[in-house]
């Protein structure tokens, strides 16, 4: 099965939004090989746009020319990608990945490009044209590029096999479908054409499904047809949003599992938004970021970096490659909150292989607090708890209690003595 942890990586979009190159994408490929690569980090994900030539930062320029094959499909502009010149796409750079130790990955916008519409391209390996295939009434709203697919015509389903066995051929290991998870109910049937023509290409492929909030109401169609479905519109260094994550987390908790994972979106840490200034960096305070991160892997979002990584400071890389926290992270189940108010969250999760207890404490309010839960409400037997992000252990009393600065969190995992001897 595909994706049966939830993906860890690195993703274009904070950093460069829709003007990333290809010498951005193998810096940060070689800094994740060298020093994230061994804490389970291996996705390098090239978001939005990497198919228009003149794209400069996070801004879309409407009816751009975008580069095409003679079928329809978009390839890498070569001013940008030169090892895809001469239509080699992404050819070199997935095996060059590959040869680190990586995994490629790419975002796709739902439909067929406008341009291959109204030029009627032929669909590569059909008797329909992009034409047949695209609906000019279904546009996104804040992306012209494409044209949505004509749903009642089987040239859509031609289309979209046709742009996935490319992927294949290429080597891309991830796709990221925008402008369709919160489109519900218009395009169900649209992302069971892509789930299918993913699922057919002849190669494993996790697919990602954007923006969300996806609708709560449509997990069970989401888990059978996609990886990772976002729960949440474009997340950002602000923290309003952290703290309204906590509520779309406790909705979609149930849902993770092995091979379809809810997903919080990109981690905005460290250098962001680098194409409007160079020295921009993360709005996130420390305590914010660990609390981030705490969520995210209690949840099991996946966890796709938002940074140039090369400019990751020793207390983000910190952060980022807890090898303690990663375990809950990879191997954790049964996530829920016991409690959420406006002040402060407690969150349970079990460890699949042990069974142990995980529990997390935060405070969400503005002020210092002291956050504690019920050792009973843990259903444990345990007898320490080690605080997973600075491994202090301290015994399990009456109460599991943390004094705690704004914004903050801990992560505790309850043991007994033998299991904590074991560990030292």
């Amino acid at each position: 099965m595909i994706a049966q942890t939830p993906p860890m990586g690195w993703n274009s979009w904070d950093c460069y939004g829709a003007a990333v190159d290809e010498a951005t994408v193998r810096r940060n490929a070689a800094y994740m090989a060298r020093f994230l690569k061994d804490f389970g980090y291996e996705y390098i994900v090239v978001d939005i746009q990497w198919y228009q030539p003149t794209a400069t930062n996070h801004a879309y320029i409407p009816f751009a020319p975008l580069t095409m094959d003679g079928h329809g499909r978009l390839q890498p502009a070569p001013g940008r990608f030169p090892s895809a010149a001469d239509g080699a796409g992404f050819r070199q750079l997935a095996e060059d990945l590959h040869a680190m130790g990586l995994k490629l990955g790419i975002h796709i916008m739902r439909g067929i490009p406008r341009m291959a519409a109204h030029e009627a391209l032929p669909i590569e390996g059909s008797e329909y044209t992009c034409a047949d295939a695209a609906n000019p009434n279904s546009v996104c709203a804040w992306n012209p590029d494409m044209y949505g697919a004509r749903l009642d015509s089987p040239a859509a389903a031609d289309w979209y096999r046709s742009i996935f066995r490319q992927y294949a051929e290429w080597g891309v290991d991830y796709v990221k479908c925008d402008d369709i998870a919160r489109e519900y109910p218009h395009y169900a049937r649209e992302i069971e054409l892509i789930s299918e023509a993913c699922r057919g290409c002849g190669r494993d492929i996790v697919l990602s499904l954007s923006p969300g909030p996806a609708p709560l109401e449509q997990a069970e169609h989401l888990k059978t047809h996609a990886n990772l479905w976002r729960i949440t519109d474009d997340f950002w260094d602000d923290w309003a949003l952290l703290k309204g994550m906590f509520e779309r987390a406790e909705k979609w908790c149930v849902h993770a599992a092995p091979g379809h994972w809810p997903d919080a979106d990109m981690l905005p840490v460290g250098a962001l938004r680098q194409c409007e200034d160079p020295s921009n960096w993360t709005h996130f305070t420390v305590p914010e970021m660990r609390t981030m991160m705490t969520l995210w892997c209690v949840l099991r979002s996946p966890l796709m970096i938002g940074a140039e990584l090369t400019k990751l400071d020793p207390i983000t890389l910190g952060l980022l490659t807890n090898r303690r926290v990663l375990a809950l992270h990879r191997e954790g189940f049964g996530a829920h909150p016991l409690r959420t108010t406006e002040a402060e969250s407690v969150w349970v999760s079990s460890h699949a292989g042990s069974g142990e207890r995980y529990a997390a404490l935060f405070n969400l309010s503005d002020q210092p607090r002291r956050v504690s839960v019920d050792t009973l409400l843990l259903q444990t037997g345990a007898k320490r708890a080690q605080e997973l992000w600075s491994g202090r252990v301290q015994p399990l009393g009456p109460e599991l209690t943390a004094e705690l600065q704004p914004h903050d969190a801990v992560l505790f995992r309850l043991t007994d003595e033998a299991a904590e001897e074991a560990d030292a």
